[in-house]
């Protein structure tokens, strides 16, 4: 079977439940704190969970962050397959979770930065596999630079699947260009698609599925193009034909994580032979259920989404995932 591969960043999350953001230079009390590994691990816990055989092909580092990285990826059978970094721990996001579920972010720099074609390449793709591209790793130079050397080295029948992040559409045209020539999969929530078209100068549709019809000739050869929009669900545009797959509304708890859960829960059913439509039908299940849980890695497994599909979309129910995080508070 294919496997997932994901080339970006995996961090920790800390995250901060605070009643409310604070005003500039003022200070506000949280209501718990909790460390998760996150990121790209958040992608694949989602994907393992449904199946998939995993590989983290990004860096880590060697300190306690590093660790909890590699105890949550070993936690859900995922391979790490380069070497931590040397004398430098994995970075930081922390996260301030609203009760409305809205989340704000501060990203730190650590050993998840030093990657090279030569440390990309211990994944070893196959043709088949799918290999993940976040557009923060094209944000800076030290991801940048070995990520776009790497790709085009790939086998042809690699599948390289880019979701943008709210980063890609305001990087150099010249970036941009170079990642969309080697992309197959784009996979996004509407804003970060909309910025895209704008920035190339092309018709933004007001609707998800002409917005995602107008992403696909962006990227290389006949390629697939998912837009997201939250409760809404997601268009999916495949074979020439755009699709409206509707979502499953729920009263969320924490919003954070939702789409890598999404990305991760669809890539699985695709390795596994499930048709893009119905992946995405049952990915908008997958971060419909997250959504109700606390914290980026309560991705369900393949075995919940059934039991959520059976009752029509309806009672999410408890996670039973495993869990590997520390939490306080």
């Amino acid at each position: 079977m294919s496997r997932v591969i994901h080339t970006g960043q995996a961090l920790v999350d800390v995250v901060v439940e605070v009643p409310d953001l604070p005003a500039r230079g003022q200070n506000v009390m949280a209501v718990s704190t909790a460390d998760y590994a996150g990121g790209a691990v958040t992608v694949l816990a989602a994907a393992a969970r449904f199946g998939a055989e995993c590989v983290h092909a990004g860096a880590h580092g060697t300190g306690p962050h590093g660790d909890l990285v590699r105890a949550a990826l070993a936690a859900e059978g995922i391979t790490a397959s380069a070497p931590p970094v040397a004398g430098l721990d994995t970075g930081i996001c922390v996260v301030m979770l609203e009760p409305s579920a809205e989340r704000t972010f501060v990203t730190t720099l650590g050993a998840e930065r030093r990657i090279s074609v030569e440390s990309l390449g211990t994944s070893e793709p196959r043709p088949g596999d799918l290999v993940c591209v976040t557009g923060f790793s094209l944000a800076l130079d030290s991801t940048r630079d070995p990520l776009l050397a790497w790709l085009p080295t790939l086998d042809p029948d690699v599948v390289v699947v880019l979701d943008p992040g709210a980063a890609f559409a305001g990087l150099s045209e010249q970036v941009r260009a170079a990642m969309l020539a080697v992309t197959d999969v784009w996979t996004s929530n509407a804003e970060e698609a909309e910025h895209l078209l704008h920035a190339v100068g092309a018709e933004a549709p007001g609707d998800l599925t002409g917005r995602t019809a107008a992403i696909a000739p962006l990227l290389r050869g006949a390629a697939v193009a998912i837009v997201r929009d939250g409760p809404a669900g997601c268009a999916v545009h495949v074979d020439g034909a755009t699709t409206y797959v509707p979502g499953f509304p729920q009263e969320p708890v924490d919003t954070n994580g939702a789409g890598d859960t999404h990305t991760g829960a669809l890539l699985a059913e695709v390795v596994a032979g499930t048709p893009w439509v119905e992946g995405c039908r049952r990915a908008n299940a997958a971060a419909a259920i997250k959504v109700t849980r606390r914290g980026p890695e309560s991705a369900p497994t393949a075995a919940e989404v059934d039991a959520f599909l059976a009752r029509g979309g309806q009672g999410a129910g408890p996670a039973t995932g495993r869990a590997t995080g520390r939490a306080t508070g």
